[in-house]
């Protein structure tokens, strides 16, 4: 990158930062330096959210011309309402998806973000457009595969576009300015509105498609929930135990996970009150590994107490498991 396109970056990262230069001073290397990185991080997210959200796009406009509209499923949230709208009026579904969706996007700029607001309106404008001019080709006929598959591609790109920093449907939008006005949490609003549009749906369409659409509807959510929150679930366990030493050995050289020491005092506990300092150890497993960490503090310290909780995300930090040594056998 030459000079000149260095400094204009630089000059419109800070500016963006909102950084209270004097006019005129000149910057030091380290600001230059700081200023430079900040935007590459950032052009970086921009095109991995883009690429998110391009992908999720295109598999929820498969999951809908591939599998629902063409056999008259519908699904949960904006649409559903969509799909349902276009199968009972002559109304094109790519026309319905930017109307049911508009008041959903003045909601995200309202009570989420400007920049979440834009981001969403380009993926629902961009579905739209996928949904009127790709010839996706209607895969089966098979009910059950099409309420299965349908969601499946559906959810998919649901949650790429999530993960992209934006949304196709905007029910979420709605719930989550709802929540603090009516005292229900997110999922619970999320639920009623599904169940009214599949009511909706057994009444004008028949109980049988509304029932299959409630198949579409939890595979669809299901794996949003996987591409959101991944498939390879976390465990976060916190061990309090006198062989915290032991256990942070076991937990770094047989099972190769990172740990965090916390610095704690001891309390109540079965023994009764007890005075002093001890370690409290922490790590972070996938659920898979927690019967093999249960069983090997089990042999080291019967009498520790362990806490687990499960963990949507993770970034930084050791969370891959890291190559265990092997040990060097002498040849005789």
């Amino acid at each position: 990158m030459n000079p000149f396109s260095t400094q204009s970056i630089v000059q419109t990262v800070l500016h963006q930062q909102k950084m209270k230069e004097k006019k005129g001073a000149s910057m030091t290397a380290y600001q230059k330096a700081k200023a430079y990185r900040n935007f590459k991080v950032a052009a970086k997210g921009s095109v991995a959210n883009l690429l998110l959200i391009t992908l999720g796009v295109l598999s929820a406009g498969f999951g809908l011309k591939g599998f629902l509209l063409p056999n008259g499923f519908v699904d949960g949230g904006a649409v559903g309402i969509s799909l349902l709208i276009a199968e009972v009026t002559s109304i094109q579904l790519p026309l319905l998806l930017i109307v049911v969706n508009a008041p959903f996007i003045f909601l995200g700029y309202k009570y989420i973000s400007k920049n979440f607001s834009i981001k969403t309106a380009v993926a629902i404008v961009a579905l739209s457009l996928v949904v009127a001019m790709i010839p996706y080709p209607q895969i089966t006929q098979d009910k059950l595969l099409i309420a299965i598959f349908g969601g499946f591609f559906l959810g998919l790109g649901i949650g790429l576009a999530v993960r992209g920093g934006g949304v196709i449907d905007g029910t979420e939008v709605l719930a989550i300015s709802l929540t603090k006005r009516v005292g229900l949490s997110v999922g619970d609003i999320i639920l009623i509105i599904n169940i009214i549009i599949f009511s909706v749906a057994a009444y004008i369409l028949s109980v049988e498609i509304a029932l299959y659409s409630i198949l579409t509807y939890l595979a669809a959510s299901k794996t949003v929930d996987f591409v959101i929150e991944g498939i390879e679930e976390y465990t976060g366990v916190t061990i309090i135990s006198v062989k915290s030493d032991e256990i942070q050995k076991m937990i770094i050289e047989q099972m190769g996970r990172g740990v965090t020491l916390f610095k704690g005092k001891k309390g109540y506990g079965k023994t009764g009150h007890k005075e002093g300092d001890m370690d409290i150890v922490y790590t972070v497993i996938t659920r898979l590994e927690v019967a093999k960490i249960n069983t090997e503090i089990e042999k080291i310290d019967p009498d520790s107490f362990v806490i687990m909780h499960s963990i949507k995300d993770t970034k930084g930090g050791m969370i891959k498991k890291r190559p265990l040594k092997k040990e060097r056998v002498e040849k005789p």
